[in-house]
């Protein structure tokens, strides 16, 4: 019996919600953990023609038989996750798996949201209040799901880091020269009056302690009494590796660790044995600013997002679309440990007479196959591309890999010849039945 790691291997939504939800059907897995992230996520299933997007509750939770963890490398707004629950439970009731949040959790509260409004504008943020809660986090100013075991202590918390946030916006509204007529847009007294923050979070918080299937504890004993048992664990990324803090192509990055290390800082396990599962969408996106050297600014660029529905599930924000970096899938493989590859969306490519992969670079008159994350050498650097013949046909009616065309064969049979790795699953299309095991 193994644990597993699914995380994304380029710039996020390489479609990790749909190859978790796959995965989660297998009765070894007992429970499906979030270690990085908040609502800046957004993972999507699609079953029975009906949609379901996920942006804090693990993608897993649609398996009543399934435990779904928040781990404490997760921020929380408690607001956003009670609301996904109820949306949840309007068409399921309450038959979808249980919830334990870890009470190390850190919360996204308002003055996060106004903070990251003020300030994340350069970086092209989700403006969530992601980042300045994980500020919070490491400054050891954070409020944690442990301090909501009571309105009092919560109320107490609240109390005490407001006028600390008080003072961070006044000076962040001084920094960017904030207008009057802005600030008021803003509704900054009831993102910082401590009362009005507390009656905001506190029923939200409430109405998730009050819920049968929602527990609170911590997720690390719960784990690894699920391991000692011998049910294994399923991981899932948020994010992905270009988008991590460290790893990542700084500063247009977010603010945890989508990366393998983040699993052990965000649930408190080391799960052994591991197989690490990367996904990888068969072209390559990436959402706001940042060099991107096989970007498509033209038609055949709009085409692929059109086609691929390339727009966020949490934000709505159009993604940039480009060819497949086999550069990137190699520095995720390096980074991360990566076992194997789940390729995504080789739908979308269908139609195009003529495919193009980058599989190395020139920067500064040298040549190499490693991504770097620099963020001058990536902008200066120029593409060594390997030209593939394209496919027709519709390819979500395939159930086998024999069934894809051979040209579509044939450019997975260069991903896993390139990246080392083999690619042990193809997603066809947005639904369950359109993934293919090979």
């Amino acid at each position: 019996m193994t644990n597993l790691v699914i995380l994304g291997t380029q710039w996020g939504d390489e479609g990790k919600g749909k190859i978790v939800d796959a995965l989660a059907a297998e009765a070894r897995f007992v429970a499906v953990v979030r270690y990085q992230g908040g609502n800046n996520a957004g993972h999507t299933v699609v079953v029975n023609n009906q949609s379901h997007a996920f942006h804090l509750l693990p993608s897993g939770v649609l398996y009543p038989d399934k435990t779904c963890v928040i781990g404490n490398g997760v921020v929380i707004d408690p607001l956003v996750l009670r609301d996904e629950l109820v949306a949840l439970e309007s068409r399921l009731g309450s038959a979808h798996a249980r919830l334990l949040i870890s009470d190390k959790a850190h919360l996204i509260l308002p003055w996060h949201v106004l903070r990251d409004r003020l300030s994340g504008g350069a970086i092209g943020t989700t403006g969530r209040g992601i980042g300045p809660a994980y500020m919070d986090y490491v400054g050891r100013r954070g409020i944690r799901w442990g301090d909501t075991k009571d309105r009092e202590r919560f109320g107490r918390r609240v109390a005490e880091e407001a006028a600390w946030n008080r003072a961070e916006v006044e000076a962040l509204l001084g920094f960017y020269q904030v207008p009057r007529e802005k600030q008021e847009e803003l509704t900054i007294e009831a993102a910082l009056s401590s009362q009005l923050v507390l009656q905001q979070c506190w029923p939200a918080i409430e109405a998730l302690r009050n819920n049968a299937t929602v527990s609170s504890g911590d997720a690390g004993s719960f784990l690894d009494e699920v391991r000692q048992r011998g049910g294994d664990i399923l991981f899932e990324g948020a994010q992905a590796t270009l988008l991590d803090i460290a790893h990542g192509t700084y500063p247009y990055v977010t603010s945890s660790h989508p990366t393998l290390g983040g699993v052990y800082v965000g649930t408190g396990i080391r799960p052994d044995p591991l197989k690490v599962l990367g996904v990888a969408k068969a072209y390559t996106t990436r959402v706001g600013a940042g060099p991107f050297p096989t970007e498509l600014d033209n038609e055949l660029g709009s085409r692929i997002r059109e086609l691929g529905h390339e727009y966020g599930t949490t934000t709505g924000r159009p993604r940039r679309c480009g060819w497949l970096d086999l550069t990137i899938l190699r520095y995720a493989r390096r980074v991360n440990g990566l076992d194997a590859l789940a390729l995504t969306k080789l739908d979308v490519l269908a139609g195009l007479p003529s495919l193009r992969v980058a599989v190395a670079y020139r920067i500064g008159g040298g040549l190499t196959r490693t991504f770097t994350v620099d963020e001058d050498e990536l902008a200066a650097a120029e593409v060594v591309f390997e030209e593939l013949e394209g496919w027709e046909g519709d390819l979500g009616k395939a159930r086998r890999f024999a069934d894809l065309p051979a040209q579509a064969r044939t450019y997975v049979q260069l991903i896993e010849d390139e990246v080392g790795i083999p690619v042990e699953m193809i997603s066809t299309g947005p639904g369950r039945e359109q993934l293919l095991r090979k």
